[in-house]
């Protein structure tokens, strides 16, 4: 009777002692989350505004979710190596504030929005150690691509993106016997011009796809080798698929000018994507049956 009074007694000591170190958990969980809205929620809200009002960035919405979700499913992977403090996660630290000061100075919202993950990796580098920062690594990889493409680069791109769209569109309906010829960055017509407008350049669809990639090689293939040929399969198959779209649309206009600039012109986008993400996933398949044999056996 006596020992059980006594073990009742060290268990409301020991739960009366683990409360204090809980709320202390819970106020420097808070104090950091406090810092990091203090110093990024301009630029959170700045970016979630660009989700929100830019059709071709509207997947970044997903992407933090997905991430939080990824995570969460192989927690138990994580949380099997012990949490240990480790004072380099500090030098990841102090260069994602100097990455984010230079984008201050610079107005240059890429530099600024990449901070914020790269600060996330410190933390997680100097609160929980390296062996569980690396089975982190895939949900903090999805989570870079929810920030868009600095403006320079994606210019850069959609240019030469836009007059390679338009050229193997022209030539890919005449060889379909349509009287059809490009002035530039314009499909020019019997009956009406085409223009290859900057979101019909392939960048939209391509963002999406390389997301879709990284999902695709996480979810079927298990090697890096299969991994990296399918995200760098993705670049290609969106430009190509891209090229057919526009192709598509010469041709339709050729045969029928309110279908091809109406209901085509609205559904394509997501036909492009549906058709990219399907040829993704056959690819991926193919990887996997070529590269993964032995491991599958």
């Amino acid at each position: 009777m006596a020992s059980d009074i006594v073990s009742k007694l060290g268990e409301g000591v020991t739960s009366a002692s683990q409360r204090p170190r809980s709320y202390t958990l819970w106020i420097k969980i808070g104090l950091v989350a406090a810092l990091l809205w203090i110093l990024f929620g301009t630029v959170l809200v700045d970016m979630a505004h660009d989700w929100w009002t830019e059709p071709a960035l509207s997947q970044g919405m997903l992407l933090p979710p997905l991430a939080i979700y990824i995570a969460w499913l192989n927690r138990s992977q994580t949380l099997k190596y012990v949490a240990t403090s480790d004072r380099h996660g500090l030098i990841c630290i102090a260069l994602a504030c100097c990455l984010f000061l230079l984008g201050k100075l610079a107005s240059e919202f890429f530099m600024m929005r990449f901070a914020f993950v790269l600060v996330l990796v410190g933390l997680l580098w100097t609160y929980w150690g390296l062996p569980r920062l690396r089975t982190l690594a895939f949900p903090l990889l999805v989570l870079t691509t929810m920030i868009p493409l600095p403006v320079m680069v994606y210019n850069s791109l959609a240019a030469p993106l836009q007059l390679m769209a338009s050229d193997l569109a022209t030539r890919i309906a005449q060889g379909f016997g349509v009287s059809v010829f490009r002035d530039g960055n314009i499909i020019q017509l019997a009956g009406v011009s085409l223009g290859v407008a900057e979101a019909c350049s392939g960048l939209n669809s391509l963002s999406a796809l390389i997301v879709g990639s990284l999902l695709l090689g996480y979810l079927l293939c298990s090697r890096t080798a299969s991994r990296v040929v399918l995200f760098a399969a993705a670049i290609p198959l969106a430009i190509v698929v891209n090229i057919l779209r526009v192709a598509g649309t010469a041709l339709l206009a050729d045969y029928n000018q309110e279908f091809a600039m109406g209901f085509y012109h609205s559904f394509s986008g997501w036909l492009v994507f549906v058709a990219g993400f399907g040829l993704l996933y056959l690819c991926a398949r193919m990887l996997r049956a070529l590269l993964e044999r032995e491991q599958i056996a």
